[in-house]
């Protein structure tokens, strides 16, 4: 694949990437570095930092735990504010949650870690984020949500708690872009849904996958850094697509 390159950010722009070493994650990282564009990405991570490469600073942050995410941003922010920030975090499953079939499956528990993660960190973290983003030029800042996540186009049903904190995530974004539409219209806040990515938060669903749908991390990756670099505050707050669609709430 060519390297994508961002022109909308200018010739040195710095990045942070939430989530960098998940398999999405890391792959953004990975096309950032490659970004002749890009001057400086923070990865930003719950595990070991991300191998030394150049251009690439690592910072270690907990997603439910709101101090380490305060210190991280305070951490990347230190020098200067990068424009661009992609939260890559997410849980559809784990040993304690599997998405739901029906109603009589739902757990508080398993609800309320849905929420904390892909809910109320990425939050967090626009809460500390957002208010230090430049005031003299473009920003964005992008979370990944879902296209399960959309009320309208919900048929199938099930998925109690990852469609529901996945939407509930899509509304803070739609409250912080309206909020910076005043403070700082400079940013482009955004929910980007990645496709079907080859990874472990997909695996036990890829077998229903339409064929070319399933995507590496890497042409996710480059489809959301175009998307990224094509986006107008006309679509902050709104859910944009792999492709650049727009998905309806």
């Amino acid at each position: 694949m060519q390297s994508t390159v961002l022109t909308s950010l200018g010739s040195a722009y710095s990045a942070a990437v939430f989530g960098a070493t998940g398999g999405l994650g890391k792959a953004l990282v990975d096309a950032l570095s490659a970004d002749a564009n890009c001057a400086q990405i923070w990865a930003a991570s719950r595990s070991d930092p991300v191998a030394a490469v150049p251009k690439v600073r690592s910072v270690r942050f907990d997603l439910l735990d709101e101090a380490s995410i305060a210190a991280a941003v305070n951490t990347l922010c230190a020098e200067a504010p990068p424009q661009l920030c992609i939260v890559a975090t997410g849980l559809l499953h784990d040993k304690s949650l599997q998405p739901e079939k029906t109603l009589r499956s739902l757990d508080a528990a398993a609800l309320q870690r849905a929420f904390q993660i892909n809910t109320l960190g990425p939050a967090l973290i626009g809460k500390y984020l957002l208010p230090l983003l430049p005031r003299d030029r473009r920003s964005v800042f992008g979370v990944l949500s879902a296209r399960v996540s959309s009320i309208s186009d919900n048929r199938r049903g099930g998925w109690h708690a990852y469609r529901a904190s996945k939407a509930a995530l899509n509304m803070v974004m739609r409250n912080f872009a309206i909020e910076l539409a005043n403070r700082n219209p400079q940013v482009v806040c955004v929910g980007l849904h990645p496709g079907t990515v080859d990874t472990a938060l997909s695996k036990p669903f890829q077998a229903g996958v339409a064929a070319g749908q399933l995507f590496t991390p890497a042409t996710s990756a480059a489809h959301l850094l175009k998307v990224i670099d094509a986006v107008t505050p006309a679509d902050s707050g709104c859910l944009l697509a792999w492709d650049g669609q727009r998905i309806a709430y």
